[in-house]
């Protein structure tokens, strides 16, 4: 992932007082970026639901290409994006 695509959103929705989850393909494991910084995600995307969100960020970088091949990660962003709830994506976050 690209670091600024990531941790900007992460810290601005925290201080606008949202609870952050970092959802990758399994909870617990470290992700790093393209220079090494650590993202380490916080529930596996098999586990989450639509529901349990507000909203969705999909973070720029490499890390689209690889969100879009997991069919979890896709349902999650299309169960979302079907609840009309905000999808935000960036730089090649559309690729989801």
């Amino acid at each position: 992932y690209q670091e600024m695509e990531v941790w900007y959103p992460v810290y601005r929705l925290r201080e606008a007082g949202c609870a952050v989850e970092l959802v990758g393909p399994e909870a617990g494991k470290t992700y790093p970026s393209k220079l090494g910084y650590p993202a380490k995600s916080t529930l596996a995307a098999a586990d989450a639901k639509a529901e349990q969100f507000a909203a969705v960020v999909v973070p720029g970088g490499f890390a689209p290409d690889y969100i879009r091949r997991s069919p979890a990660m896709l349902k999650l962003v299309a169960d979302a994006f079907a609840a009309g709830k905000p999808v935000a994506a960036i730089c090649h976050g559309p690729w989801v």
